[in-house]
């Protein structure tokens, strides 16, 4: 019997790619950010056919012990490239790869890897074992033959402890929430870089799918209270600063949910509030309008629930 998945990605292959004379290929194209370490940037635009799902910042750290990941992108496409670009740059075999939450565009590249390397805390590691294979066909959908081959590996490594060492490089290991129920953030103490996940967005506005905005704005400030030098953040580029990036995430989130309560009290409809305006400060975020209408599906259900009860409610 075919899969459907891979019957899927082949018709949506054949429809949307008939001309092509190459297979699919990623652009792997680290950009050094300090001694040892490499972001490998995402495009800063939803999940497209275009981009193949490359959105997620990805980074690449060389260590005596070898090479380390953080994030490992959207396919076993994607994830073969990684690889091969990662242990080229560094002359090391990959030892490591951490992911820092569920999300597709940055989880099913591990299917490129021995699962005995790929690392999740315990949180997200349960997380995973009922979530992970349920965003396949959705990406199957969108990506098509970009996908092929590709199934969810779970984590075969559980983090249990707050830091790991390879070689003389040190990582701390900070589990967190917000952006979604289970978030990893790393700090590189060797260079004194923050690989923050998708718990920081920088010149993109934040996505919100699986948000708590209350615990995501508590761990931000735990983020903030670190004393790194820069932020490598899941999308956007690299703030080069402690800060910038986090307050930045903070300023939206703490916006958007201002703006989507009082959209709810004044009574006004999905499509009202996705369409309220956006501040000029924020001008310079991309995927802004978009974001916060993805937003008001995602919040706008329990804000009105919260905020507008049944009259006959207790009775």
């Amino acid at each position: 019997m075919i899969d459907r998945r891979i019957a899927l990605a082949g018709l949506l292959g054949a429809i949307a790619l008939p001309a092509r004379a190459q297979p699919l290929a990623y652009r792997i194209i680290p950009e050094k950010v300090a001694d040892g370490l490499w972001v490998v940037r995402g495009v800063d635009a939803p999940i497209a056919m275009a981009n193949g799902g490359a959105i997620a910042n990805i980074t690449i750290l060389a260590t005596e012990g070898g090479t380390v990941l953080v994030d490992c992108g959207p396919s076993l496409r994607y994830g073969v490239a990684l690889k091969q670009a990662a242990q080229a740059l560094t002359g090391q075999p990959v030892v490591r790869v951490y992911l820092t939450h569920l999300h597709p565009d940055h989880i099913y590249g591990a299917a490129a890897f021995a699962p005995g390397i790929v690392a999740a805390t315990p949180q997200l590691a349960n997380l995973l074992k009922s979530e992970g294979a349920g965003f396949s066909d959705g990406m199957y959908r969108l990506l098509g033959d970009w996908m092929r081959g590709t199934e969810f590996t779970p984590p075969g490594a559980i983090l249990t402890a707050d830091h790991e060492t390879f070689g003389a490089r040190r990582f701390r290991l900070l589990p967190l929430a917000g952006h979604s129920p289970a978030d990893l953030a790393i700090l590189d103490e060797a260079s004194g870089t923050l690989i923050a996940g998708d718990l920081v967005f920088h010149d993109r506005a934040p996505s919100t799918p699986h948000a708590d905005l209350e615990k995501w704005h508590d761990s931000l400030k735990t983020l903030e209270a670190l004393g790194h030098k820069r932020v490598v953040p899941g999308h956007g580029p690299v703030d080069p600063t402690p800060a910038t990036a986090i307050v930045q995430t903070r300023d939206w989130l703490d916006w958007l949910a201002a703006t989507l309560r009082a959209s709810v009290i004044a009574g006004d409809d999905n499509v009202a509030a996705g369409n309220v305006m956006i501040p000029a400060r924020f001008a310079t975020l991309q995927a802004a309008r978009y974001e916060l209408q993805r937003s008001v599906a995602h919040l706008y259900p329990g804000l009105e629930a919260e905020l507008l009860p049944r009259i006959d409610a207790g009775r």
